[in-house]
C-alpha cells in the first residue's frame, strides 16, 4: 500500500473514531463565545470572561448540576488562556495518580497549566489535603468540578483557597438553540443526516433534559440515528422517547434529600397539589415507598400535632400498607395521606413542648419526684416515711383535678396553638388551671 493510502485510510478512520464519539462530546465548546447560559458568570460586565482572556484566573471550584457546563468551562479557561490542562477523575484515581498530576503541574508551572479535578467532592479529607500546599504555594492551579454543595464536601481549608462558582440548570431556551446548532452542524454535529425538526419538538427535548444540555444531547442523537436519513421528527418519535426516559433522582444524594425537603414543606405549607407532585417524582425515581411513609409518620407528629391526631393513626396506616401490601398500589395510600396532611390544619406545639422539656432537663437542675406521687409498690413500699404527703386520685375529683402538683418547681412548657382540635385542648386547660388554682387556694 502506498503512503498517500496508507495517510487517506487513517484520515477515514479518524473520521469515523470523530463520529462514534458521543454527540456532547463532539458539540463541547472550543471558546467562551461559543459557551452557552450561565449569563451570570459569563455574561457582560462579568469579571471572569476578562481574567480568563488575560489569565488571571486563580484557583477555582465550579459547582453545579450535570450537564450545566463545568467541564466545559474549565476546558475553555484553560484554552483561552493558552494553558495545559491536566484532567483526572476523582471516582477512578487514586493518591498515586493525584501526587503524579501534581508533579505534573509542578513541572509545567502554574502560570501554563491548570489542574482539572472532576468530581472533587469524591476525594476523602487525606486526598483533598494533599493539594493544600501545592495550591497554596502556588505551584498549581486547580479546578475543581462537583455536582454537590461544596461547602459539605469540600474541605473548608481547600474551599478558603479557591473562588466558588455556582452554575445554574440551563434554560429551555438556551438548550433548544444548543440542539438546532447540532442538528444543522455538519463537522461536528448532526448535519449529515439531514433530518429536520420545528421549534416546538426541539423544545420539548430541552424540557425532557430538565436543563442538562448533555441529556439533551444524547435525546436529540438518539431519536435522529433512530431515524431515516433526511427524515422529520414528529411528536410521534418524541412521545415513544419520553415514555422510556428516566428521571434524575440520586436516591442517597442532594436530590433525594432536596425532593424529601420539598414534599415536607409542601405539605407543611397546605399546598396538597406540590405535595403530590413531590411524591409522585420520588416515587418515579425509585424511592423506597417505607421512607415516604416514614417522613409521613414524622410529620404527622412534628407539624399536625394536636390539631388533628388522626394524623398520626393515617400515617401509621400508610406506612403498614408499604409494608403489607408494597407498589404500585402502596401509591394510592401515599397519596390518600399525603392530601390529607396537606389539608391539615396544623400545629408543632408537641414539638415545641418537648424540645422545652429537653432544655430544661439540660440546663436546670433536676427536678426530684414529689413524694405523693412517687411508686407505692414493691421495695418503695418499705422505705416511705411517716411525713410523706398522700397521694390524691384524681378520679375523685370533678374533672380529674385534685389541685395535687406533679412538679415541685412548676414549669410551662406546652402552649397549645389556636388550630383545628387544639383549640378545644386550650379551653380545657384553660378551665383545668383555673380549678387547680381554686383548691390550692
Amino acid at each position: 500500500m502506498k503512503d498517500d493510502e496508507k495517510e487517506s485510510l487513517l484520515k477515514e478512520r479518524r473520521k469515523v473514531s470523530e463520529n462514534r464519539r458521543p454527540l456532547a462530546e463532539r458539540m463541547r465548546p472550543c471558546t467562551i463565545l461559543e459557551v452557552f447560559g450561565q449569563e451570570h458568570i459569563l455574561g457582560k460586565g462579568c469579571l471572569l470572561p476578562n481574567l480568563i482572556k488575560e489569565n488571571r484566573v486563580g484557583n477555582l471550584i465550579l459547582a453545579g448540576p450535570p450537564g450545566s457546563g463545568k467541564t466545559t468551562l474549565a476546558t475553555v479557561i484553560a484554552a483561552e488562556s493558552g494553558c495545559k490542562i491536566l484532567k483526572i477523575n476523582a471516582v477512578t484515581s487514586n493518591v498515586a495518580e493525584l501526587r503524579d498530576a501534581l508533579k505534573l503541574a509542578r513541572y509545567y508551572g502554574s502560570a501554563n497549566c491548570y489542574l482539572f479535578i472532576d468530581e472533587i467532592h469524591r476525594f476523602n479529607k487525606a486526598q483533598q489535603d494533599l493539594l493544600l500546599p501545592d495550591v497554596e504555594s502556588g505551584n498549581a492551579r486547580l479546578i475543581g468540578a462537583t455536582t454537590h454543595n461544596p461547602r459539605y464536601y469540600v474541605i473548608d481549608p481547600l474551599l478558603s483557597r479557591c473562588h466558588l462558582f455556582t452554575l445554574e440548570p440551563l434554560s429551555v431556551p438556551v438548550i433548544e438553540g444548543s440542539l438546532r446548532v447540532a442538528l444543522n452542524d455538519c463537522e461536528r454535529g448532526l448535519g449529515s443526516r439531514s433530518c429536520e425538526a420545528d421549534k416546538v419538538i426541539l423544545e420539548q427535548i430541552a424540557l425532557l433534559a430538565e436543563g442538562d444540555l448533555r441529556r439533551g444531547y444524547n435525546f436529540l442523537e438518539t431519536i435522529v440515528e433512530a431515524l431515516p436519513v433526511g427524515a422529520k421528527l414528529t411528536d410521534q418519535e418524541l412521545a415513544v422517547f419520553s415514555r422510556e426516559r428516566n428521571i434524575r433522582y440520586d436516591k442517597d444524594e442532594d436530590e433525594h434529600y432536596d425532593t424529601a425537603s420539598a414534599f415536607i414543606k409542601s405539605m407543611r405549607g397546605n399546598d396538597p397539589d406540590a405535595a403530590l407532585y413531590w411524591l409522585a417524582k420520588m416515587l418515579a425515581g425509585g424511592e423506597d415507598p417505607r421512607f415516604i411513609a416514614r417522613r409521613l409518620v414524622i410529620f404527622a407528629s412534628e407539624d399536625v400535632g394536636l390539631a388533628d391526631s388522626r394524623a398520626l393513626l393515617l400515617a401509621d396506616a400508610a406506612f403498614r400498607a408499604c409494608e403489607i401490601i408494597g407498589l404500585p398500589e402502596c401509591e394510592l395510600n401515599l397519596a390518600h395521606v399525603t392530601i390529607f396532611l396537606a389539608t391539615c390544619p396544623k400545629s408543632n406545639s408537641s414539638t415545641l413542648a418537648i424540645g422545652k422539656a429537653k432544655r430544661a432537663i439540660r440546663e436546670k437542675s433536676l427536678q426530684s419526684i414529689p413524694s405523693a406521687i412517687r411508686d407505692r409498690h414493691g421495695r418503695n413500699k418499705k422505705n416511705r416515711s411517716g411525713n410523706e404527703n398522700f397521694y390524691l386520685y384524681s378520679h375523685d375529683f370533678p374533672e380529674n383535678i385534685s389541685g395535687q402538683d406533679y412538679l415541685d418547681e412548676q414549669l410551662e412548657l406546652y402552649s397549645p396553638k389556636d388550630s383545628g382540635a387544639e383549640v378545644a385542648i386550650g379551653e380545657r386547660l384553660s378551665l383545668w388551671k383555673s380549678m387547680r388554682r381554686d383548691l390550692q387556694a
